[in-house]
């Protein structure tokens, strides 16, 4: 959502030798006020790499995406907690019998008791750090602490998922993330996309950025 398409091809093929995914955000209009990506969009991402991607639905309807995101083969489908009541267990069902992982987001005010009934089948819990919607939003801190919680609760359990973090993930917050440890990091237009007029550029900005804040090198 936060690259430069008008480079899409160059900055696909620069990344795809940098990071471990894409992240590809689909909205509806309606379960938050925005249009941006779609499962089409995913198909030619697919022509330039061979990185996986994983969408992240902020729809209405999450079935109905699902269905469409296998079509296309998406490596990880993720859906919002918030509105997987009663189809949570078809969903992230259809998706591990294609082959697919299964992942649910967790937005700043939704609490993991949310997901608890299925946590222990799916792949990946998202949180947001952010209103979801729109890029450059506000940090929210507090939802650091899901992010903790997941990870003992993961321990504690022998769970299989991974734990990501979206939102604001930028200079000004690598250190309290990385506190919180998660073992995904989103990186959009405030920490990366943004930062310079090239994406080799803005990649190098980021990783010193990072390594300033948290005194760890980010490795390829």
């Amino acid at each position: 959502m936060t690259m430069n398409l008008k480079n899409f091809n160059e900055e696909i093929s620069f990344l795809s030798d940098k990071v471990d995914s894409f992240h590809v955000d689909i909205m509806d209009g309606k379960f938050v006020p925005n249009l941006t990506l779609s499962p089409w969009f995913i198909e030619q991402v697919k022509t330039v790499t061979d990185t996986p991607i994983s969408a992240h639905l902020m729809v209405e309807d999450p079935a109905f995406w699902v269905d469409e995101l296998i079509k296309v083969n998406c490596e990880v489908i993720c859906f919002p907690a918030e509105r997987a009541n009663g189809i949570a267990f078809r969903m992230i069902d259809k998706i591990h019998r294609a082959g697919l992982k299964a992942g649910v987001v967790l937005n700043p005010e939704t609490q993991i008791s949310e997901i608890l009934p299925y946590v222990a089948d799916v792949d990946k819990v998202t949180v947001m750090t952010v209103d979801p919607g729109f890029a450059g939003q506000k940090f929210v801190a507090s939802a650091l602490e899901k992010i903790k919680q997941l990870r003992q609760l993961r321990d504690e359990n022998g769970y299989g998922y991974e734990i990501e973090m979206d939102g604001s993930s930028n200079r000004k917050s690598f250190k309290r993330i990385h506190d919180a440890d998660p073992d995904i990091y989103i990186i959009g237009r405030s920490g990366l996309f943004g930062l310079e007029d090239n994406i080799e550029d803005s990649w190098n900005e980021m990783t010193k950025n990072f390594y300033d804040a948290t005194g760890i090198p980010v490795t390829e």
